[in-house]
């Protein structure tokens, strides 16, 4: 039975410390290498792409936007160079949602968390931040020391705040900017902004995404990382035995020693390790975790301890990788004298290739032959039908038309359904009262008022389906759709 328990005899939480660590600031310090040249790259191609494509121009045709990538809230349309989607389209989305985000669990498949080291956006901005840190106030131990001083209002270490503060703030507002340009015509807006003509939902959205970017990137940083994303939680749920995470080969580095000691038992034929206990690994870590005390939920398999380790191995004439891509499975095959084994192709892998595959091909097909003409039917439901005085059944439907070209069309309305069924759309007159003929401008869409009438030799006595056609005159282009023509 559960035992009552006096309030008074409780002891109190200061006992037991905080709830809650207190963060302690990371001082991740430069390093170079292989996987840091790699960051750098991808930083810098990442931001290129976000700052300047709003820039980018595409010849679209008279009265069309000229932007490349264009998202039209006001003309509900969203351009991507050659491709132009409508509402209607909105199932490339889903589609592009369910590639991206088997793609991420592809990548988790094959090297742990390397969305989070080289692609996030936290991680791109934060990398940037860093370099702008560096810059102004020096390295890591530059930092710590100017961070612990006794007279921290000195002139020049303000100086150096400011200026730091003023670029991280001139970065986080070029971010938002930027983000804004992909909604409206990019040099045009610029100089709205600048003029301060812009509607106000931009500066509300610039002033958001500024305050966003500048607090994330400038003070959050890794505890955006650690507390903030769902990922590092989710894909522990995904990642299997095979998955390559960054890993301390302790196989090889343990035990750790100094480099003078190392020399020495090696000569009386002791087995000694590769680690020389110099915290480089930790140093150089955007997180500030130790990566020789196993996988953690904070490390986002960035390589740059690789970096810090091997150029340390280096120097001290031992093996590089020390710390590397690896998995448990070669570290005790090692230990068991046996190659290690990489298995970057198997079911997992495969399945998520293929169903990345199977949803681009759909997409790229559908999009290949897709037709810029299109018909949406929609049956009146009060009343469903007419019995007219001749005996004749008249059925009303309201008919949308797609011009999804550069272009007006003509097109001719037929329909497939009862016996000499007559068709005639309210408020447009026709040359041709048996087969109507409408003007859709370009780029629009039309909507009609149809009624279908079928006299009362041809009543149906039931639903049957009722096909609309709707052609075009001079390129010959159909589309069609189906409805019911019911009786009362």
């Amino acid at each position: 039975m559960n035992k009552t328990v006096n309030p008074n005899e409780l002891t109190s939480d200061d006992d037991y410390g905080p709830l809650y660590a207190a963060r302690k600031k990371v001082y991740p310090q430069s390093v170079s290498g292989t996987f840091r040249r790699i960051k750098w790259g991808l930083m810098a191609f990442c931001l290129g792409v976000y700052y300047f494509l709003p820039f980018v121009r595409w010849n679209r045709g008279l009265g069309a936007p000229s932007q490349a990538v264009l998202i039209d809230l006001p003309n509900s349309r969203f351009y991507f160079f050659f491709i132009e989607l409508w509402p209607q389209e909105v199932y490339y989305f889903t589609g592009l949602l369910i590639v991206a985000a088997v793609a991420l669990f592809l990548m988790n498949s094959i090297g742990g968390r390397i969305w989070c080291g080289y692609l996030c956006p936290q991680t791109v901005w934060t990398d940037l931040f860093y370099a702008v840190e560096r810059l102004i106030e020096g390295d890591r131990r530059e930092r710590m020391k100017k961070d612990k001083s006794s007279d921290p209002m000195k002139l020049e270490r303000i100086s150096e705040i400011v200026l730091k503060h003023s670029i991280w703030l001139l970065i986080a507002w070029w971010t938002g900017g930027a983000w804004v340009l992909y909604f409206n015509d990019a040099p045009t807006l610029v100089k709205e902004l600048v003029t301060f003509q812009a509607p106000m939902i931009a500066y509300i959205w610039i002033g958001i995404l500024t305050a966003t970017t500048y607090v994330l990137a400038g003070f959050m940083r890794e505890q955006v990382c650690t507390y903030m994303c769902p990922w590092p939680r989710i894909q522990a749920a995904l990642t299997d035995e095979w998955a390559l995470n960054v890993t301390y080969r302790y196989d090889r580095g343990e035990k750790r020693t100094s480099v003078k000691k190392a020399i020495e038992l090696r000569a009386l034929g002791e087995q000694v390790g590769d680690c020389v206990d110099c915290f480089q690994c930790v140093a150089v870590c955007p997180t500030g975790i130790d990566i020789r005390n196993g996988p953690q939920l904070e490390c986002i398999q960035c390589g740059l301890c690789i970096d810090a380790c091997d150029n340390v191995m280096k120097k001290i004439g031992r093996p590089t990788r020390l710390i590397g891509y690896d998995n448990d499975i070669n570290i005790q095959r090692r230990q068991e004298g046996k190659a290690p084994v990489y298995r970057i192709v198997r079911a997992r892998t495969v399945v998520y290739s293929a169903i990345i595959a199977v949803v681009g091909g759909i997409m790229l097909y559908t999009l290949a032959t897709r037709s810029l003409l299109d018909v949406n039917v929609l049956h009146d439901r009060n009343p469903i039908a007419v019995k007219l005085s001749d005996g004749s059944i008249r059925n009303a439907y309201t008919v949308r038309l797609l011009n999804k070209s550069g272009y007006d069309r003509v097109v001719a309305i037929d329909a497939d359904g009862p016996a000499n069924l007559t068709i005639h759309v309210v408020g447009v007159d026709s040359v041709t009262p048996d087969r109507p003929m409408v003007v859709i401008p370009r780029d629009s869409t039309s909507e009609l008022r149809l009624l279908v009438t079928a006299p009362a030799e041809s009543n149906p006595e039931k639903s049957i389906p009722v096909r609309f056609h709707v052609t075009d005159i001079g390129l010959g282009e159909v589309a069609s759709t189906t409805d019911n023509f019911v009786s009362p």
